[in-house]
């Protein structure tokens, strides 16, 4: 079949060689290079209009860091690491987490804006509604920054799931094709969001939304579903194989060779498999299932019963997990009205539409995630990732760790998500830094004093409490950045603990020993920290 557009395409890039021919001007050559650019570029899949955000522009010209709100940190065991809440506009946050946490995190739940009519999204501090003509285009110019970034920060097993309605439903699947392939695409669940008896004007009674799932690597990752109930297993005859249920014998195909008679040597019944079905062993495998008592015959037996008891064990089943149904969030406990009423006993909201229940993302992580996974959400909303990750640990015994990114529009990130984190406390204990996204100029002034480089040596602490989920407390977890102080600092450091050194620095052969004898790991403060950004500015 012949390629239409291809053709087409094809004799507008010939003409465009004749007029680089006729025109040899930079700024006549520039312009064709841009019009040939645009000829060549993806064919299929999403197209739109493409834009640039005020965050965007503001990395062109200042360099983000962290700075922590000390007075916002939680401590609720001194020997657990850190959780963290990180306060700005979250592609700044990814930005940075691509420092710390590239190829490091398990799972990543996002509940973006939905871009609906009722003109929830903002875009440049812009109420977007119907009437803006490229509503769809400056959402997908939002959104794939983000993603973009999120699938670096995905290890090989990881997962992202996204939550979304009708509005973006097509945009975002056509979108996470592009970005993390159609080929790790792995399903769609549907959860029921709310019951009414009204209509949506059209004779609709619309009560669900959508979650797109994809893998980093399909091949890889896997879900966790409900562990298989063993009711009805038990060991009466105290079998060394374990706990068992009786089950049936029997199988659709065979030959000659799985039919033959089953003889009961104390009754002398004898049985033959069911008509049409064969026996699921042969009569080689028999012998030795009568020999380990997995067939066990029956001194006493009820009409129209067999004279033995094949043996079902619980140690033989395939998975000790079901398989995930993506219609497991139908039910009325994962609707929205149950996460309002959630959220307004943790918090006085007002500011908060539209929260997650706890359970519905307590499922998704457990289905996703081992006990000591690290969960990233950069739409953090009212924080009920963390919440459900705390109350997952909790059930399970787990050691996951969460990272929560939101901005504090109208102080929902001071008065929604971290006082919901701080309100969990005493049913959920765990620690908690708080972050908030600062900037340096990449332009230095007369009047500053501190070179590009200085000023962003003062934030690696941040960073590498950040990608290790701890606090540099200067007695277990300790930054080496003056030689000077090397000996007293290998001398005093905790059994057990991290000393992250500066570029520069080397260990006598007697200071590693000491570090040995006290099992501390030594960790080279990495390069990647800052390395772009002060090549960039010239002091690399």
């Amino acid at each position: 079949m012949a390629n239409i557009s291809q053709q087409k395409r094809q004799k507008m890039l010939e003409f465009l060689e004749k007029l680089k021919q006729e025109h040899q001007d930079d700024d006549s050559l520039r312009a064709l290079g841009e019009i040939e650019t645009a000829l060549n570029e993806k064919k299929y899949g999403l197209v739109w209009e493409r834009h640039i955000e005020k965050v965007d522009e503001m990395l062109e010209h200042n360099i983000p860091v962290f700075c922590e709100d000390r007075q916002r940190k939680i401590v609720a065991d001194e020997d657990d690491g850190y959780n963290f809440l990180l306060e700005g506009d979250n592609l700044h946050s990814l930005k940075l987490l691509e420092k710390t946490h590239k190829g490091k995190i398990d799972v990543i739940y996002i509940d973006p804006p939905y871009n609906t009519k009722n003109k929830e999204f903002i875009y440049e501090d812009k109420i977007i509604g119907l009437d803006d003509y490229y509503r769809h285009s400056k959402w997908l110019s939002f959104i794939h920054e983000r993603l973009k970034i999120a699938k670096n920060l995905l290890n090989e097993k990881g997962f992202i799931l996204i939550s979304i309605d009708e509005n973006e439903f097509a945009q975002l699947k056509l979108l996470c094709d592009d970005i993390f392939g159609d080929m790790n695409y792995l399903t769609t669940f549907i959860r029921k969001t709310k019951s009414m008896t009204g209509d949506d004007g059209n004779g609709l009674n619309i009560q669900h939304e959508y979650l797109h799932v994809y893998g980093k690597n399909k091949l890889s990752s896997f879900f966790i579903g409900e562990e298989k109930s063993l009711e009805g297993y038990s060991n009466p005859d105290n079998d060394p194989n374990g706990i068992w249920t009786s089950g049936d014998p029997s199988a659709k195909s065979g030959s000659d060779s799985t039919y033959f008679p089953i003889e009961n040597p104390i009754t002398g019944q004898i049985d033959y498999p069911p008509t049409g079905r064969y026996w699921a062993f042969s009569l080689q495998t028999m012998n030795q299932y009568i020999k380990m008592g997995r067939i066990k015959f029956k001194d006493t037996i009820k009409k129209n019963q067999r004279g033995f008891i094949f043996k079902r064990y619980a140690s033989n089943l395939k998975t000790q997990f079901m398989p995930v149904d993506t219609l497991y969030f139908i039910e009325n406990e994962f609707m929205n009205s149950v996460a309002t009423k959630e959220l307004s006993v943790l918090v006085k909201n007002e500011k908060f539409d539209y929260p997650k229940p706890t359970y519905f993302v307590e499922k998704l992580i457990k289905f996703t995630s081992n006990k000591n996974s690290t969960i990233l959400d950069f739409f953090a909303g009212s924080g009920t990732t963390g919440h459900a990750v705390m109350q997952l640990n909790k059930e399970d015994g787990g050691n996951r760790k969460y990272i929560l990114c939101t901005n504090n529009e109208n102080n929902i990130c001071e008065e929604v998500t971290y006082q919901r984190l701080k309100n969990i406390q005493d049913e959920l204990p765990h620690n908690l830094k708080y972050f908030k996204t600062d900037f340096i100029s990449k332009y230095e002034s007369d009047e500053d004093e501190e070179t590009i480089s200085e000023k962003m040596l003062e934030h690696i602490k941040e960073l590498i409490e950040l990608e290790h989920h701890i606090e540099i407390d200067n007695e277990k977890y300790i930054i080496l950045d003056d030689e000077d102080e090397l000996k007293s600092i290998v001398e005093n450091i905790k059994e057990g603990g991290k000393l992250f050194i500066t570029s520069g620095i080397f260990l006598s052969r007697t200071h590693q020993r000491i570090l040995d004898d006290k099992n501390v790991t030594v960790v080279d403060i990495p390069e990647y920290y800052y390395r772009s950004e002060l090549k960039e500015v010239g002091e690399l």
